[in-house]
């Protein structure tokens, strides 16, 4: 799976606005049975959902089914098992065990295609992301429910309060080599907002944030994608390390190690591109 920068939830019960998301700009457009959809519209809601993952075109495309923990989220993961030409991504909600996502991994066997995300919304499943994010290759990112867990932890939904979890999470996603992304700003229309949370979890190691409005796709892109001025930095540092063979380098006045030279190489793999080290 490409690199996702921004991912935007669209209710699964609306496909007449699944082409607008896709026209948005995001890098993966989710299709959510869970919250954005009633107890007793979900049935209906599955089919669009389940087609949705059969198509192609424009962005990568994602369904949020609901907890397997649940007799509803058997039933989502079951229609998918009948759809074998599936692709996309399973995302997983509330997952609070690494079993869960084997669990799913399992299930989807005959679906080589789908590949899997995992929410991690409560403190179980805060206590055991390190194993949840490590716990299938076919996982490609977890996403930080924010409000959920604020909600579980009785927490105020304030950066003061989420930088424990923000900063596990982290921890977890790198330690795994998966993607991790921010929880959608709930202050949508604020777009000032959006960019200030999206630059903050870029700072914490997230690769990138959720969206719930398509305005703020664009912003959430323009955060996580380096700017002109960065690439060149980190196209400098990898050669002049390389240069040093290996050893101790400057640049620009820096003093350069192969942690930096490394997080560079990073910087610059994730934009598509691979320097020789």
């Amino acid at each position: 799976m490409s690199p996702c920068r921004s991912l935007l939830f669209v209710p699964a019960s609306k496909p007449e606005i699944f082409p607008k998301a896709l026209a948005s700009g995001a890098d993966v457009v989710c299709v959510d049975l869970e919250d954005a959809v009633g107890p007793s519209d979900k049935d209906t809601a599955r089919p669009s959902a389940v087609a949705f993952l059969q198509s192609s075109g424009g962005a990568q495309r994602a369904v949020r089914i609901n907890s397997l923990r649940s007799r509803t989220g058997l039933q989502d993961i079951l229609a998918l098992q009948d759809a074998p030409a599936s692709n996309g991504v399973l995302i997983l909600p509330k997952a609070e065990s690494a079993e869960e996502v084997r669990w799913a991994d399992e299930l989807l066997r005959g679906v080589p295609g789908v590949r899997l995300a995992a929410l991690i919304e409560t403190a179980r499943g805060l206590k055991d992301c390190f194993g949840i994010a490590s716990a299938s290759s076919r996982l490609d990112f977890l996403i930080f429910g924010a409000v959920d867990l604020s909600a579980d932890m009785s927490l105020t939904l304030e950066d003061q309060s989420l930088a424990y979890a923000r900063g596990r999470l982290s921890h977890a996603a790198h330690c795994a080599g998966v993607g991790l992304l921010d929880v959608p700003c709930i202050e949508f229309r604020d777009l000032a907002e959006v960019e200030r949370q999206a630059a903050l979890a870029r700072k914490l190691g997230f690769t990138g944030k959720a969206a719930i409005h398509p305005t703020n796709v664009a912003v959430i892109n323009r955060v996580f994608t380096p700017s002109a001025d960065e690439l060149n930095e980190a196209r400098g540092i990898v050669a002049a390390f390389h240069q040093s063979k290996g050893g101790v380098a400057m640049w620009n006045g820096k003093l350069v190690e192969e942690p930096i030279a490394k997080r560079m190489i990073r910087l610059l793999e994730t934009h598509g591109e691979t320097p020789a080290v």
